[in-house]
């Protein structure tokens, strides 16, 4: 991830119900949530959560796919990971023990055919 994609994703982040939304989809897994379900859970309006939701797809931080009526949203892992791996490419400064806590934290939700590649 470039420094561009960080701040964009950073910046759909910055505001507390897209921040929100992105912990309940990461929560949901592959599955995903419905437009409906995501506005219910954050107690905001269906046209709110849709704006929110278009912010994040534009970030790349969530995807969305058509299942009949629905709409289901779904984290975007990968931008995730590479939005973490961006802020730890220089935390530990010649001292990994200062990173060894939350790469290990990260090393646990790495998908399991990304370990395969490294």
């Amino acid at each position: 991830m470039d420094e561009r994609q960080a701040l964009i994703a950073f910046g759909a982040l910055s505001q507390e119900t897209r921040l929100q939304v992105i912990r309940m989809l990461v929560v949901a897994g592959p599955d995903g949530m419905a437009a409906g379900a995501i506005a219910e859970k954050a107690e905001v309006s269906p046209s709110n959560v849709s704006f929110h939701l278009k912010e994040l797809e534009r970030s790349g931080l969530i995807a969305q796919q058509r299942e009949s009526r629905s709409i289901i949203y779904t984290a975007n892992y990968e931008a995730l990971g590479g939005l973490v791996r961006f802020l730890m490419e220089d935390c530990c400064s010649g001292h990994p023990e200062i990173c060894a806590p939350a790469a290990a934290v990260a090393a646990c939700c790495t998908p399991k055919t990304e370990e395969k590649l490294q």
